[in-house]
């Protein structure tokens, strides 16, 4: 479905990645979710089957990347994003801490490369700090051969991938995707623009301050002011009519919800039914941190729904199926 849509979908939003039928609309990639969540846990969870070797973690790997590359043809990264979340499903099942403190550096490195891109700064002051770092573990490391080859490779490494993330911003991020992480990293402000779904958004939160307004009282929400409220910025809503209160009590419900479900994966008798809950509550973890994340301002706008609060329905049905296929 997902190779489908990219010749017969419509395009919403600037993404190809819905089929359209009649006053009805299908997202394959909100599928594919538990889709992947179903495949990833079938094979780890077959008989002799352990995620050690290359094959194996290369094949688990593959399983979720397959989707990735297919939705980002898409040009729908928000949903592409979502699927990172079986990084920790493989972190539970024995992938190495080293992985996940990689993925911090990648991190870090990419905003920085972007910053220097968005200040117009030469990527050549970059390279020199990475440099600088790097040679001060090669001083305290001067006795080890080894590491200190290691730590040349991780310096040489870093400087091509910042490279990489440069020319991508630069040639293949569109304008309106490198708007939008300016805005977040504080680096443009434009208010009328593209900023003006997160202003608005914030205002929204702000103005429930400590009680909130009340039920359909919230004057941001109930006159239009923010944009896709009831999809992508239902948590405005929350925000506004119901406060601080309401939205930490909403928040409690949703830890214990993805609690419930890292309880009943490690109950689970085989690996297949702990790996396919474990999939499920990152699944949704991610969804909640995302969307919270891009309305109050801390990760940059890319439309992904807050399961079973935001109105749409692959996304309710898709949320549905992965949550009941466990159950």
């Amino acid at each position: 479905l997902n190779i489908a849509v990219l010749f017969f979908g419509k395009e919403v939003g600037g993404a190809r990645s819905w089929f359209g039928f009649g006053g009805i609309g299908i997202q394959p990639s909100e599928f594919a979710k538990f889709a992947t969540a179903m495949a990833l846990s079938k094979f780890l969870g077959g008989y002799g089957v352990k995620f050690k070797g290359w094959k194996n973690v290369s094949i688990s790997i593959g399983i979720f990347f397959l989707p990735i590359l297919l939705i980002l043809l898409q040009n729908d990264t928000g949903s592409a994003l979502v699927f990172f979340s079986f990084f920790l499903v493989l972190y539970r099942e024995g992938l190495h801490g080293y992985f996940l403190l990689i993925a911090v550096w990648l991190g870090i490195l990419s905003i920085l490369s972007i910053y220097f891109n968005a200040v117009n700064l030469s990527l050549v002051y970059l390279y020199i700090i990475i440099a600088g770092i790097g040679s001060i573990f090669v001083y305290f490391l001067r006795k080890n051969r080894q590491l200190i080859l290691l730590t040349v490779g991780i310096a040489v490494a870093s400087m091509i991938y910042t490279g990489i993330v440069s020319f991508a911003y630069q040639t293949i991020f569109k304008q309106y995707q490198r708007d939008r992480i300016e805005i977040v990293m504080g680096l443009k402000q434009d208010s009328k623009g593209m900023g003006y779904n997160l202003e608005q958004s914030k205002i929204a939160i702000g103005a429930g301050r400590f009680s909130g307004r009340g039920f359909q009282e919230g004057t941001q929400t109930k006159m239009g002011f923010v944009p896709e409220q009831h999809t992508d910025f239902i948590f405005c809503t929350i925000g506004e009519e119901w406060g601080f209160i309401g939205v930490i009590a909403f928040f409690i419900i949703y830890l214990s919800l993805l609690l419930r479900l890292l309880f009943l994966a490690e109950r689970q008798s085989n690996t297949q039914g702990r790996i396919f809950g474990y999939s499920a509550c990152c699944i949704l973890f991610f969804h909640w941190f995302i969307n919270i994340g891009m309305t109050i301002g801390i990760i940059p706008i890319i439309g992904i729904p807050l399961p079973f609060i935001s109105f749409g329905g692959s996304s309710l049905w898709g949320f549905t199926l992965l949550l009941f296929i466990f159950l």
